[in-house]
Formats: C-alpha cells, structure tokens, sequence
C-alpha cells in the first residue's frame, strides 16, 4: 500500500465516524487554540513594548539624583534642599562628545495648558476607560522640563518648526515643542508653529512639532507622542522642585558601560552623599527585565495550555486503540495476504496524524480570533500570530498525532494473522 492509499484510507475512516473524530479532536483543538492565543499575545504585547523602547533609542542612560534633606518654603511645603546640579552635568556630558550625544533633564511637571476651547484641565475631568479598557475622551499630554538636547535624547525629528536652542535656554524664552499627538489634539490638522498658548496662565509660543516615532499611530499602549516640552529655565516662571531625573545618550551602544563608570565617578565628587544620592542605570537594562518578565508570564500559561495538548494526546491514543479492536480483522485480511508490519504502522500514524492535523487546523483558526480578542481586550490592540507560531503549532498537533499514535500503530502490526482472522 503506497502512502496516497493511506491518507485515502485515514479520512474515509474519520469521515465515516464524524461525530467521535470531533469529540476525540476537542482535546487537540482547545490545547493548540490556548497555546497560540497566548504565545501571541505576549509576543505581540512584547514587540510593542520593544517598538517604543526602540522608538525612544536603546543607547539612553538614566541618571537620577535624589536628596534627603527637605525644606518648608514660604508656603508651607516641604521641597528637597539641594543645588541644581544640571548645569555640571551638562558640561561634563558636553566635554564628552566622542561618547555622549546629548543630555536633558526628564523632569515632568504638572500644568495647565489652555489653546482657544482646549483645555488640559477639562481633558482629566472627562478622559477615561471603558468596560474593556479603551480610552474614551481625549488624553492630555504631559509636560517636561528640556535642553537644547531634548530632541536627540528622545529620538526625535522635527516635523514643522524647529527644536530648542541654547539660546532658549539661556534668555529664558517661554516657547515650548510639542509631541505629534498633543499638537493633534489642541490644533487638528492646522499649523501650531506660531500659535501662542496659556501654560499656567503664561504665554507660550509654540516653535515646534516632533515627527511621531510610532510605527502605528493608532496603537492605545500610552502614546509616547503625547508631550508637550519647555526649556528647563522655564521653571522659573512655571516653578517646580530642582531637576533630579535626567537622560543622556551614547554614540554607541558598546560606550554605554564607560559613560555610566565616568558618571558614577563623577557624580560621587559631586553630590553630597550626607544629605543625598545618585544611581545611573542604561535604560536596556529595562528592556531586558520586561522580555525575561513576559517570557516568564508566558511560559507559565503556555505550560498550562500544554496540559490540554497532553490530554488531547491520550484521547487520540485512546480513539486509536478502539479503531484496532474495531478492525482486527481487515489488519489479519492485510497481513494475511502478505502486507508488511510497516505498512501497518504507517496506516495508522497517518490516521493519527490527520486526526490531529485536522484539529490543529481548527484551533489555529479559533486561536487566531482568541489572540485578536484578548489583544483589545487586554492591550488595547490588534494582534495577529506571527507566521512561526502559526507553522509551529500545525507542527505540534500533527507531531502530537504520531507520538501517541506509535502504542496503537506498533500494537496493530503486532496482531498475528490467524488470530486477527478469528476476531468477531
């Protein structure tokens, strides 16, 4: 018997017994639905984080500095005494320029912006999430202290306008540079270079817009366009504790370990380690601890889902031995008349392995929609399983099918012909 006869043979048997080739493929199907809704999903989660972090530049260096020691000012409040140590840090970034890019502060401060009906303090009031998770409203953008440097630190490129300079900084000029989505949000599709807004009750011109670094526009994982920056002078008029979190970037990925030795040394002569401190951290770092935190995540769930398989497996190695019992005597007719113990075991390992394929097949469609479902459920996207996760679960079910196929193929090969013959 050639192979095409087998495969004949194996789906005349399924189709002849329908209703327990579905029944006995429920295991395979749920198993491999499971399987692919949550490889994918993490995966797909994982490649958008990947892709902001990406977007943002995986040379970044965080360097916070923190005090201590807290003050009442005229007000009541307490505020962390200490200099403003910005100024040193940027000259010694400044004096490094074959290892260093750039370097700003990262200090995000709380604000009022108000452009003709547009107004952040109405957009908290009535910005919020769904039932599944969705934003409804639109999300107000966050504000950040900057350097002339602010734009090469983040990865970003100037759409219209232009970015901050130096002499922004040192004439203390209240213009700000806004994120692609927060210009979107307060001007639609019209120019904002040009276009003075309140900030805090204080004029503000807008000089510029950042180009987006979001490959998709529409993904909802928190929009990392959503910004609105000021020269870090502006502090001045807008107030705000002393800088204390700040980025620099390398030239090169490999410079990264030296730059953050000669911060950490420097920093150490300049901090008054009495009444504060400092710890410098490459933001990849980060990276790394979300992959391996996922892969966990995923692993765990993916091992549960595996249990399915292993039960689906058992049934299709149950299913098998009822099909023997049910055809000894067409295997005592074969052998009988001179088939091969191979053959047999190949009959039946197709069989198998089509009863498998075909349920692998019916839970890589459910697994699909599974993985669509819980992306917008849970992340708010659209994900779609990968091409590998996709052949590798059709591998698995029909590898499934030939590994708990053996017992009852190598059983049925067994049988001798002039018993198989008796059989009722």
């Amino acid at each position: 018997m050639n192979i095409r006869q087998a495969f004949k043979m194996a789906w005349k048997s399924i189709w002849g017994k329908k209703g327990r080739a579905i029944l006995t493929m429920l295991g395979i199907i749920i198993g491999i639905a499971s399987v692919m809704t949550i490889v994918s999903a993490i995966s797909g989660y994982a490649d958008k984080m990947m892709e902001q972090f990406e977007a943002m530049g995986t040379n970044r260096i965080s360097l916070d500095v923190y005090n201590y020691v807290y003050v009442e000012d005229e007000n009541g409040n307490w505020v962390p005494q200490g200099k403003d140590y910005f100024p040193d840090i940027y000259a010694y970034c400044n004096g490094m320029k074959d290892l260093i890019v750039g370097v700003t502060p990262n200090s995000y401060f709380n604000a009022t912006m108000v452009y003709g009906t547009k107004n952040t303090d109405t957009m908290r009031e009535n910005f919020q999430y769904d039932e599944r998770g969705n934003p409804v409203g639109e999300r107000p953008p966050s504000f950040y202290y900057g350097s002339d440097q602010y734009g090469v630190c983040g990865n970003l490129k100037i759409l219209r306008g232009r970015d901050l300079t130096q002499l922004d900084i040192k004439n203390y000029n209240q213009v700000m540079v806004m994120g692609s989505q927060a210009a979107k949000t307060f001007f639609g599709t019209a120019n904002p270079v040009g276009k003075t807004v309140q900030l805090n009750n204080i004029k503000f011109e807008v000089v510029g817009v950042y180009d987006s670094r979001m490959k998709d526009e529409s993904s909802t994982v928190g929009s990392i366009d959503n910004f609105v920056v000021v020269p870090y002078t502006a502090k001045r008029v807008l107030g705000g504790d002393t800088d204390s979190s700040f980025t620099v970037v390398a030239k090169n990925v490999e410079d990264m370990e030296e730059i953050v030795s000669r911060l950490n040394g420097f920093l150490k002569g300049l901090v008054d380690q009495n009444s504060g401190g400092f710890y410098v951290q490459p933001e990849n770092q980060g990276m790394e601890y979300m992959n391996q935190t996922l892969g966990m995540i995923g692993g765990v769930l993916a091992g549960v889902a595996a249990i399915s398989l292993m039960v689906g497996g058992i049934g299709i190695m149950n299913i098998m031995l009822v099909t023997v019992t049910e055809r000894t005597r067409e295997i005592g007719i074969r052998r009988a008349i001179g088939a091969q113990r191979s053959s047999i075991v190949t009959q039946f390992l197709i069989e198998a392995a089509m009863l498998c394929g075909i349920g692998g097949l019916i839970g890589m469609a459910l697994g699909t929609g599974g993985c669509m479902l819980l992306g917008n459920m849970l992340f708010q996207m659209t994900i779609y399983p990968s091409a590998p996760v996709t052949a590798g679960a059709f591998g698995l079910s029909v590898l499934l099918g030939i590994i708990f196929g053996c017992y009852p193929a190598v059983k049925a090969s067994k049988l001798q012909p002039v018993e198989a013959l008796r059989a009722e």
